[in-house]
């Protein structure tokens, strides 16, 4: 019973990030959506975390008012930076870089992430790659594995599969649309594509700095909604002065606005930083790959996108690289908690004959 205990509590933080890339799934069929309806992304971005705002901050006043730490000039500016490389930066740069190349090349260079995130690991000295280890090695084979597998679900289509047909087309085929956001400078779009998977590399490890000193979820993602929102609300005000496209009704725009703010980046964002907090930085962005497996599923299903051979392959090297890195972070946790049991017992056998020593003296007569 106590095993299983156990098992059902190790498995908590893949169970919570699998969480995290179905909303992420959801997120991007969304966006797809939204785009489609002619909505300015940047302003988009915007209202995501203005709903963000709005659900965490009571959120976080209500459930942590007792146990969080007092605010210092520290956690605020380390907050402002989580803030700036973690949604204005990554944020607007995957949308320009998305206008200026296509969506299949921004979504294949998004699994660079995990990759980045290691080597910045390494770097901030928050992991260690141990190559002659075979831990170290299964860890760094399952990330490229699971990029290798992205590449192969992006790029490569191979045969068409139908698994099953149905007449929900979401998507409408607005070419006008389209033309306007597609982009003859693919090298310029490359590079901000790739400054957007480094920023939120970066993000990443700065939120682990952030969460060790102030251990609190909530707060802590509240912190980052409301320094991302002053910093991308002053960046679309100065851009953006159409006011028409700030105008939200009762269509697919207020749905993406809200679901983005309340689950994409208000619950998604709790269960980030809990996890960065409990197993660091690469293993929460080990399962970015497993969002493109989703959205090729959703978006065969509700956008009506075709399943290619490439998709199923893909699919299953990501799984396997997902599962190299799942059992080289399990047996990395395994053999720090026999290191902490070797020294709890050399600690207890020191300590021992010292009281046996003390009772010993104590009983002898004076």
């Amino acid at each position: 019973m106590r095993q299983n205990v156990e098992v059902l509590h190790g498995l908590k933080p893949v169970m919570l990030m699998l969480v995290v890339q179905i909303v992420y799934a959801g997120m991007n069929i969304l966006y797809k959506l939204a785009a489609n309806d002619g909505m300015n992304l940047r302003v988009l971005v915007v209202y995501r975390y203005i709903f963000s705002t709005a659900f965490i901050v009571p959120l976080a006043l209500i459930v942590e008012r007792k146990s969080r730490p007092k605010l210092t000039w520290a956690v605020l500016s380390q907050a402002f930076l989580c803030g700036f490389f973690g949604v204005l930066l990554p944020q607007n740069l995957y949308l320009e870089g998305l206008a200026l190349t296509s969506a299949t090349f921004v979504v294949a260079m998004s699994n660079l992430i995990p990759a980045f995130t290691l080597i910045l690991a390494v770097l901030f000295r928050l992991d260690k790659l141990e190559l002659i280890t075979q831990i170290g090695r299964a860890k760094v084979l399952g990330i490229l594995t699971g990029i290798a597998g992205a590449m192969i679900l992006t790029f490569y289509k191979g045969a068409e599969i139908n698994i099953w047909s149905t007449n929900i087309h979401l998507l409408k085929h607005n070419h006008q649309h389209q033309n306007s956001h597609t982009g003859n400078r693919p090298i310029l779009g490359s590079s901000l594509t790739l400054a957007s998977c480094i920023s939120f590399a970066l993000w990443l490890n700065i939120q682990a700095k952030l969460s060790k000193r102030y251990p609190c979820p909530y707060s802590s993602t509240a912190l980052v909604s409301v320094m991302g929102l002053i910093q991308c609300l002053t960046l679309s005000a100065c851009m953006e002065r159409n006011w028409k496209q700030w105008i939200l009704g009762w269509n697919i725009r207020l749905l993406t606005a809200t679901y983005g703010g309340i689950a994409s980046s208000g619950l998604t964002g709790i269960l980030i930083v809990w996890c960065l907090h409990i197993r660091g930085p690469v293993f929460a962005t080990s399962f970015s790959p497993v969002a493109l497996v989703l959205v090729a599923i959703m978006g065969s299903f509700i956008l009506g996108e075709k399943l290619h051979l490439g998709s199923i392959l893909g699919a299953v090297v990501i799984l396997c690289g997902l599962y190299m890195l799942l059992w080289g972070q399990t047996e990395e946790i395994k053999e720090k908690a026999k290191l902490v049991s070797i020294l709890e017992e050399v600690v207890t056998s020191v300590d021992q004959p010292a009281i046996a020593t003390s009772t010993h003296e104590k009983a002898l007569p004076k």
